[in-house]
């Protein structure tokens, strides 16, 4: 995976790169240096990212609720 795949994808899950540190219980510094090539994206990371931007493309939010706002 790309550095620019690896930002698209989570451009996709709408993820920044502190959520995924979050998910991934690592260093942001990690994730960071990945993001701008520093790091080689290990390919378990890469496949896990491709499956999750891959299901946000086949099921995006729905868009009946865009607008909504609470009634109190």
């Amino acid at each position: 995976m790309t550095p620019a795949r690896f930002i698209e994808c989570l451009i996709v899950i709408r993820w920044t790169p502190i959520n995924l540190a979050s998910a991934l219980q690592c260093d942001l510094s990690w994730v960071e240096a990945m993001e701008v090539g520093n790091e080689e994206i290990p390919d378990g990371l890469a496949v896990w990212l491709e499956n999750l931007a891959r299901v946000h493309t086949d099921q995006p939010p729905p868009k009946s609720f865009r607008g909504k706002r609470s009634r109190l």
